[in-house]
């Protein structure tokens, strides 16, 4: 299966994030922000990076615009929290993620999401 970068400041959504994840057979790495994200990337690239939006030490948007200007090929899943407007994840989008989504998100569209960005 894939690997998969999870960047997340929240520990019980990498948690979560890890155990659906290795359920469905992928190999999973964690970071707690965008900067250990980025250098984990960097190092190591992974098929896939689920990124939180709003972080320290360096958010998603920057994560992915990060990501997605070193490596052309880089497949990015944001996501946030954050209520009442969706212009965090439109922006997400400009900046390179090739898909968003809202948190609380449903383990099944997570999954839909993953083999998506996965296979195209």
């Amino acid at each position: 299966m894939a690997s998969i970068l999870i960047v997340d400041d929240e520990a019980p959504i990498r948690t979560l994030l890890r155990r659906i994840l290795e359920d469905d057979g992928h190999t999973v790495r964690e970071a707690e922000n965008g900067q250990i994200g980025l250098t984990l990337y960097r190092e190591d690239p992974t098929d896939l990076v689920i990124t939180d939006i709003l972080m320290p030490e360096r958010d998603g948007m920057e994560v992915t615009l990060a990501l997605t200007q070193e490596f052309l090929d880089a497949k990015v899943i944001a996501m946030t929290g954050a209520t009442g407007d969706q212009n965090f994840l439109n922006v997400a989008k400009l900046f390179g993620a090739r898909r968003v989504i809202q948190k609380p998100f449903a383990v099944e569209e997570m999954r839909r999401l993953v083999r998506y960005t996965l296979e195209h």
